[in-house]
């Protein structure tokens, strides 16, 4: 009679090479999972922190809530580190940042605030460690519109005009690029100031006006700047340059036949006097 010969199926042994070699992943995995978590919820004053530090204390968000993806705050106007100007508009602005559709290396921030924008603004980001880029869509079309009186927050000589009146600003492929700190502007913007007046003169409405930036981005910095007069007997006209933080601007102002006598005073303190003109200088 033949034996049979029981045998045992053998256990697997565990390559203790392999774990060694597996536990870096799972604690890489971990921390990039921790990571993108505190990421999700990044408290919004982060933003405001750098919006601040990006326009040297001129933007603040003031009383952020929510997170850095999508928050609130209220939008104010300031002059500057150390200066006590500071406006703020009605309402809050809301914001909320996600993956542009169809282009998953750029994001899409949206931007709503019920007393100034109209709808809902859509700017595209493109991120980098030392460039980016933030863009409206292709296209003539309405940014935004404020008071006037907001500028006063940005310290003189707004504080001291008191304006009244509303600004609205329009792009038309309008770019803006940073590459290691130094920054360029591509396309166009248009601020028009509309009925314009100020406490400074006894007319209702000094009149309205329009500054144009444009550039073509093909160097840091260079945007030009043209200002000139829709309407109004308060005449302003002048052309600069504007280069990161510098800002160089040539112009003049003069008052239509007629109304030199109540603009005099004003046209004193907007600049130097050449006969019936008044030099306007920035930089």
């Amino acid at each position: 009679m033949q034996r049979l010969r029981l045998t045992r199926t053998a256990r697997p042994v565990r390559d203790a090479t392999g774990r060694r070699r597996a536990w870096p992943w799972a604690l890489a995995g971990a921390f990039f999972g921790a990571l993108l978590a505190a990421a999700a919820q990044a408290p919004a004053h982060w933003l405001a922190r750098w919006i601040a530090d990006t326009t040297d204390q001129r933007l603040l968000l003031a009383d952020a809530r929510g997170t850095l993806w999508s928050g609130s705050a209220v939008a104010v106007l300031g002059g500057g580190p150390g200066s006590r100007d500071a406006s703020a508009l009605p309402g809050r602005l809301h914001w909320s940042i996600g993956r542009a559709p169809g282009q998953w290396r750029q994001l899409e921030l949206q931007l709503r605030h019920a007393c100034c924008i109209d709808g809902t603004l859509r700017l595209r980001i493109e991120p980098g460690i030392d460039r980016q880029r933030v863009s409206l869509p292709p296209g003539r079309q309405a940014v935004g519109h404020w008071p006037a009186g907001w500028l006063s927050g940005l310290g003189a000589p707004f504080n001291t005009l008191r304006l009244g009146g509303a600004a609205r600003l329009w792009a038309d492929g309008l770019s803006v690029e940073t590459v290691q700190g130094r920054w360029r502007l591509a396309g166009r913007a248009e601020l028009e100031l509309l009925g314009l007046s100020s406490a400074l003169s006894a007319l209702d409405t000094l009149g309205s006006y329009r500054l144009v930036i444009s550039g073509d981005g093909s160097g840091p910095g260079g945007a030009r700047l043209v200002l000139d007069t829709l309407q109004g007997p308060l005449r302003l006209a002048g052309s600069g340059q504007w280069a990161g933080p510098t800002l160089r601007f040539r112009g003049q102002a003069q008052a239509d036949a007629g109304s030199e006598a109540m603009l005099n005073n004003l046209l004193n303190l907007l600049g130097q006097r050449q006969g019936a003109l008044a030099l306007l200088a920035i930089g």
